[in-house]
């Protein structure tokens, strides 16, 4: 009787083992297919597809890198996604916009009021308003209005700065400094930047 009992307990001792054999191979399956669907989705998904044909026409035109406006992008607001898409210094719309930077500070109420301005929407908005003070909006869609809130616009408004502040001529970092001046963000940005150009290059 107790032999009959060590043959039953060495049976369910290799019945365990092979379970827990079957289980770990199992786990390390599925660890594998989720690193993979992870990577994969990474290079895929990174930059949203949507907003890829914006960052490159505007790029284009302003002959700047398209991943930087990507970049910008990611940085500010995440693509669009980081509500109410209003800073704390009055930095407004998907790129983040200062009112006086997109309008111009040769506006009257910008100097006294450190970028935000006293501007009203339909001056905001008015390309020939922007136009007379020097600022950096851009009508992209030309539905007659240059909006820092329409991502369009914002695109390439960014694109329009970036460029006139050295990122044209290859002085991406003192663009991105003028942009924001702290230099974690030209960091952050130059990092971005860097990584989505990597993953575009190796997806493509």
């Amino acid at each position: 009787m107790k032999k009959l009992n060590l043959k039953k307990r060495g049976a369910v001792l290799i019945a365990l083992s092979l379970v827990s054999l079957v289980a770990a191979v199992l786990i390390l399956i599925i660890v594998m297919q989720s690193t993979t669907e992870k990577d994969t989705q990474k290079y895929e998904t990174s930059i949203p597809e949507d907003f890829i044909p914006i960052y490159q026409k505007a790029a284009k035109k302003y002959q700047i890198s398209w991943f930087l406006l990507a970049a910008v992008h990611r940085v500010e607001t995440k693509f669009s996604t980081a509500e109410p898409m209003i800073s704390k210094a009055g930095a407004i719309g998907p790129m983040q916009f200062m009112p006086c930077s997109f309008v111009g500070w040769q506006e009257k109420s910008c100097p006294l009021t450190n970028g935000v301005g006293e501007i009203a929407q339909k001056d905001l908005t008015d390309p020939a308003y922007i136009k007379k003070h020097g600022g950096y909006g851009v009508d992209a869609n030309g539905d007659g209005k240059a909006d820092p809130w329409d991502l369009e616009d914002a695109v390439f408004s960014t694109a329009n700065f970036l460029a006139d502040n050295g990122a044209r001529d290859g002085q991406v970092e003192k663009a991105v400094f003028a942009y924001n001046h702290s230099e974690k963000y030209v960091r952050d940005i130059m990092a971005y930047k860097n990584k989505f150009q990597k993953e575009w290059q190796k997806a493509h």
